[in-house]
């Protein structure tokens, strides 16, 4: 006899907080040293940071029982897990761990788990375990690290009676066409500032700590919309120094001061080649920069300067080579002199411009 699944009502159970591969929400009571991004993580659809269109459309598909096979891309730490996480907490209450299966990228995901464990989990057919929901959820986190074997063998809609799939990837490219066709896509930009800024000030206050403005400017512009990051640096920077300043920042991240930058970019517009050389090799090894920052962070300031367009476009490309180069491993000295280089011809070019 036929069993009947029952409509996919939404639960409002407590949130569990058995262990999930170290992605389930860590209480405030818990030890110092639990990470924040853990600790911190959003309980629910209402606490994620942004993208509140992606959200609210996914919350009111999951409400009307039309949720589809769902593909979640975009750059790390702009909520993509958070989000189904949260959807699923909702969705199943104290019995998530029940109605998940969650395989992330510390997993073996070939051909042989998509055959064995993952069809074993979405072919049987769930008894509730007094959870509302009928319908399981299997949860593939940083999905374009499959293989394109288990990829062709994962047919979502085979068990799309009792089960949907949720793929998360930051690459989307490296998903097959066959999948991608089956799911319907949402796409997780980086986050502003504006947000960035919001939920650090949040953790900021719940851990009562010591940041002037000048350090959560620093925060905010060093994570790139990235807020795993944005976490990640304020609580290192925290073990590192009580108040969290500017020069905290970037002393513990390694990158190089705005103020560096600038005069390293008077420098490589003023100076002889030979004088150049010499005061960049200097404020390197004295300050632990990495030329590769270096470049990146003048790329920036040249995007800012007044120069003509064509002069402008050719040093972006003469300096795009030497990043290009320099994730090779290619020689620092080398590379520096190119830098110099490119920037001596800007030079020459800039007083062709102005006669």
């Amino acid at each position: 006899m036929a069993e009947t699944i029952s409509l996919m009502d939404i639960d409002d159970d407590k949130i569990d907080t058995r262990p999930n591969k170290g992605k389930n929400i860590v209480s405030n009571t818990e030890p110092r040293s639990v990470p924040w991004v853990e600790k911190f993580r959003p309980q629910s659809l209402s606490d994620v940071a942004a993208h509140r269109d992606i959200v609210e459309t996914i919350d009111r598909l999951a409400s009307s029982n039309r949720l589809p096979h769902l593909l979640l891309y975009g750059p790390p730490g702009t909520g993509k897990t958070s989000t189904i996480l949260a959807l699923a907490r909702k969705l199943y209450g104290s019995q998530m761990h029940n109605m998940v299966l969650e395989l992330n990228a510390s997993d073996d995901r070939g051909i042989d788990v998509v055959r064995q464990q993952i069809q074993d989990f979405a072919s049987t057919q769930s008894i509730s375990f007094g959870a509302k929901s009928a319908v399981k959820l299997v949860l593939l986190d940083e999905a374009d690290a499959m293989t394109k074997d288990a990829q062709f063998a994962l047919l979502i809609e085979k068990y799309t009676r009792n089960t949907r799939f949720a793929l998360i990837c930051n690459n989307v490219n490296k998903v097959i066409p066959a999948l991608q066709s089956r799911c319907t896509r949402f796409r997780f930009a980086p986050l502003d500032a504006v947000h960035v800024s919001e939920r650090l000030k949040h953790v900021v206050e719940a851990e009562q700590l010591d940041v002037p403005e000048g350090g959560l400017k620093a925060l905010v512009r060093l994570s790139n919309g990235d807020m795993r990051k944005a976490l990640n640096i304020l609580q290192s920077t925290h073990m590192a120094s009580q108040q969290i300043s500017e020069d905290a920042v970037y002393l513990c991240t390694g990158n190089p001061l705005p103020k560096d930058i600038e005069q390293i970019s008077y420098w490589l517009l003023n100076e002889p080649f030979a004088i150049s050389c010499k005061r960049i090799s200097e404020i390197k090894t004295r300050k632990g920069l990495a030329l590769v920052d270096i470049v990146r962070e003048v790329t920036m300031f040249v995007f800012k300067i007044k120069m003509p367009a064509n002069v402008r476009v050719q040093l972006i490309n003469e300096m795009a080579d030497i990043e290009y180069r320099l994730t090779f491993g290619c020689n620092d000295k080398l590379q520096l002199g190119s830098l110099i280089s490119a920037f001596t011809r800007a030079r020459s070019a800039l007083v062709a411009a102005a006669k």
